[in-house]
């Protein structure tokens, strides 16, 4: 199977890859994440893996000709996720999850490492892409985190698209919140009824409820970082609450002196240990390598406050790093041999 994987996943890419041995400068690098949680392979089926392995590789191919055509970073970070919000698979944009009143509420940021500049999102049900919002409020907005019906507004204003909520509805995550509800009127058996390996997407079940996430992270060939992240939120959430996905220094950090990231996982928890920046926070002041920095926020701080996920990092050298403490993250880069590498599991 994973030979199978990786051939599909070379076929896809070998336009891209005769354009990048032409093109290509050796420095531009993009990483990406399709969200953290309970994915094991006991839970795939032939068929799922592959459609995770070509979205994810979409999303490479899509980010990485931002970037072979001399396009920056911020450019890059948005491509690649605009194609994980325009699919069902994940957490975010038309596969959002729902909120306990049966709605979608997604948030998504952005942030540029050349300038420090960011832009960000919250509760938002009706526009397609929400990373386009949030690069829309970074760069003409004197705003940083815009929400619900003002965000709406002003996405609208600036030329989103925009979709009804009809457009959002996907039957499996309407599922997972029927079984969530029946669990909070007491009748924990219904979450028992479910089959993780007959369903079309991952996460839909209980296990995954504060999970999904997508993210991406990139350098040009102008040395600049970016990082963008965008989600569903979690499953069943109540009172309009706002993850860690919107908040700059929380779900989002980019700075050229140091790295750029993006998390995924309980979002509380990276929140309150401000887990992006404390990763930049580690490397310049405490001269932390990105790895070293990444590892300490994902396998210490986070789970000894009861936190679990991960996050992708890339500093300014062209290094990189995707640590998670789940069972398994989506994941994988695009580097200067053009060729996407994407991962599921633990491996």
């Amino acid at each position: 199977m994973q030979k199978t994987l990786a051939l599909l996943t070379l076929i896809i890419a070998f336009p891209y890859m005769l354009q990048a041995q032409n093109n290509h400068s050796g420095k531009a690098i993009l990483v990406i994440h399709g969200g953290a949680g309970v994915i094991e392979k006991k839970y795939m089926t032939p068929e799922k893996e592959r459609a995770y392995q070509q979205n994810l590789t979409q999303a490479l191919l899509a980010g990485y000709k931002a970037l072979q055509d001399g396009k920056t970073s911020v450019d890059a970070v948005q491509a690649a996720i605009n194609v994980m919000e325009d699919s069902p698979l994940f957490n975010a944009g038309k596969g959002a999850v729902f909120t306990h009143t049966g709605k979608n509420q997604m948030d998504a940021s952005m942030m540029n490492g050349a300038n420090l500049k960011a832009g960000a999102v919250a509760d938002v049900s009706t526009i397609k892409n929400p990373i386009n919002a949030a690069r829309a409020v970074m760069e003409k907005s004197p705003h940083v985190l815009l929400a619900c019906q003002g965000a709406e507004e002003f996405a609208r204003k600036e030329g989103c698209a925009m979709e009804p909520p009809a457009y959002f509805f996907t039957k499996e995550r309407w599922e997972q919140l029927q079984r969530a509800l029946k669990r909070d009127n007491g009748d924990t058996a219904a979450m028992n009824d479910y089959d993780p390996v007959r369903n079309i997407i991952y996460g839909a079940g209980p296990e995954d409820e504060k999970f999904g996430t997508v993210g991406c992270v990139a350098l040009d060939d102008y040395g600049h970082l970016a990082a963008g992240t965008s989600t569903g939120g979690m499953t069943d959430k109540l009172y309009d609450r706002i993850g860690d996905s919107p908040i700059i220094g929380a779900g989002t950090y980019a700075n050229d002196k140091t790295c750029a990231i993006s998390c995924t996982g309980w979002g509380e928890f990276f929140m309150r240990t401000l887990a992006a920046k404390t990763v930049s926070d580690l490397m310049e002041y405490k001269n932390m390598s990105l790895k070293a920095a990444a590892d300490t926020v994902i396998f210490h701080i986070i789970p000894e406050l009861g936190g679990d996920g991960g996050m992708i990092a890339l500093d300014r050298q062209g290094d990189f790093a995707f640590p998670f403490n789940t069972p398994g993250m989506f994941r994988g880069y695009i580097g200067k041999d053009g060729v996407p590498h994407v991962w599921m599991y633990k491996e």
